[in-house]
């Protein structure tokens, strides 16, 4: 075989490698592709049912309701304007509580329901944690760039 023909097959094959990850690399990112949506969102009807999406938004004061096996838990996630109720299994961060922010993972339920795969706590910048105490008085906030 001419070094002319070599040359060819294997340029062939290098481009058939590189389209198959191509392929490969665009099918695992629309598995994960994940619309970020708001309670006002979904209760507009801009969501389906089974459709993968992040809920994003407040966790309603007296919403949090712990079921007996002790991983469930469901809650009320709300952006001041409209009202998702969530349900979730599993162990949730430290800081998820009433009234503080979350974003979380999953799919709509028929019932309306959304049902989280996982969940995030969000804070804000001026976090310390638990284990620091109070941030003392004389201390400010880092001025921003």
């Amino acid at each position: 075989m001419k070094a002319k023909h070599q040359r060819l097959i294997l340029a062939l094959v290098a481009l058939v490698g590189v389209g198959g990850a191509g392929v490969l690399a665009a099918s695992a990112l629309r598995d994960e592709a994940a619309y970020f949506r708001t309670p006002v969102e979904v209760a507009a009807g801009k969501t389906e049912v089974g459709e993968a999406m992040r809920l994003g938004g407040m966790v309603a004061k007296g919403s949090i309701v712990r079921q007996a096996d002790g991983l469930t838990i469901r809650f009320v996630a709300t952006d001041g304007k409209a009202s998702v109720p969530v349900e979730y299994k599993g162990i949730v961060p430290d800081l998820f509580g009433e009234e503080s922010g979350m974003v979380a993972d999953g799919r709509m339920r028929g019932d309306g329901t959304f049902v989280a795969d996982r969940i995030l706590a969000k804070h804000d910048e001026r976090y310390m944690p638990p284990q620091m105490g109070d941030m003392p008085k004389d201390m400010k906030a880092a001025p921003k760039a």
